[in-house]
């Protein structure tokens, strides 16, 4: 079936005809007959969560439940989320659902491994023998990311940094990308010199991790909205008093990261699921610009996972929305259209 849409399209800003053949996007009028399905409005390369974790059973956050994953990336792409990525599952991605038409695109980075020094949690996958040949195996089995518990607590030691570095280095020689969880100063400092893809949080980031990251290409990802959420339940006593203190310094570092050219992205790492547009407005809030707040949700995080924006031959995710998400964010919870895959969701 072939679609015809029409309006801004985002981020160019150029109002624009375009065709969805397939799962394929076509600015070239085709020779079939098309259905219109959108005239007007603003179009929007679909939506991304780049830090997402669905699949936890509420009764033991230890198991993976296959229908509560299925149930919760439903609702990311309900909300116009068209492509996620898992930095940590709890299994594998149930057979068939990555390929479902009715599933957005998924990237997965396998387990959360954990050095064993860190302290211990039933979530994670504690390394007793070779945390690199690990790592590297994780990315060469799930879509070239691992996930690495850089630290998991604010006073106990973070993985050694030579280790850490040897997990970048080894990743990256077979192609690969490291996302690190970082909640401590130490654990955020080790991970930004050692070159990590992608910094996950990021509580308690020193000022000279900005230069960092700027200086490997890592990408930050603060998932603004979990804490926000967090930040109210956390009792002002000694350990607290730390966890605000890495909450508050984490939002600074948002428009300081921007500023000094770090890529930074939306992940919620929070339920409701499909709730990203409310991490573009914490961004928002937090000092970056609305254009690059909407494109951590859009563009900038679909180039950052090798997915294309809306270009000639790119895979046909399109949300649509009747005011420009740049100037009022607040229209990206409420799409008109939503394609995935060049079906139409909504």
């Amino acid at each position: 079936m072939a679609y015809h849409l029409r309006g801004t399209v985002l981020p160019d800003g150029a109002v624009r005809d375009l065709w969805t053949l397939g799962d394929r996007i076509t600015f070239q009028r085709p020779s079939v007959p098309a259905e219109t399905v959108a005239d007007g409005g603003f179009l929007l390369p679909g939506l991304v969560d780049v830090h997402t974790h669905p699949g936890g059973s509420a009764a033991d956050e230890a198991r993976f439940d296959p229908e509560v994953f299925a149930e919760q990336i439903a609702a990311h792409r309900d909300a116009g989320v068209t492509a996620l990525r898992f930095p940590g599952l709890l299994g594998e991605i149930p057979e068939g659902l990555r390929e479902d038409p009715g599933s957005p695109r998924m990237i997965t980075a396998g387990r959360w491994l954990a050095w064993a020094g860190l302290s211990r949690s039933a979530a994670f996958h504690t390394v007793t023998d070779d945390l690199v040949a690990a790592a590297v195996a994780e990315a060469k089995a799930h879509d070239g990311w691992c996930k690495l518990m850089g630290d998991w607590d604010f006073e106990a030691p973070p993985v050694p940094y030579e280790l850490l570095r040897a997990v970048v280095e080894g990743v990256h020689a077979v192609g690969g990308r490291v996302a690190a969880h970082c909640q401590s100063a130490a654990g955020v400092l080790g991970a930004a010199r050692a070159g990590v893809d992608s910094i996950e949080h990021g509580m308690g980031m020193p000022e000279e991790c900005v230069e960092l990251m700027a200086g490997h290409g890592s990408a930050y990802v603060p998932t603004l909205t979990a804490f926000a959420r967090s930040a109210t339940r956390i009792k002002n006593n000694s350990q607290g008093r730390l966890w605000h203190e890495g909450h508050r310094t984490m939002i600074r570092r948002v428009r300081e990261a921007h500023d000094a050219g770090v890529t930074v992205l939306a992940g919620t790492d929070s339920a409701p699921h499909g709730n990203v547009a409310s991490e573009v407005g914490h961004l928002i809030e937090a000092g970056l610009p609305a254009g690059a707040a909407v494109g951590a949700a859009s563009w900038t995080a679909r180039a950052f996972l090798g997915l294309p924006g809306l270009t000639e031959n790119a895979p046909a995710d399109i949300t649509v929305y009747p005011t420009d998400p740049r100037t009022t964010p607040l229209t990206l919870h409420h799409p008109t259209r939503i394609m995935l895959r060049g079906r139409i969701i909504r």
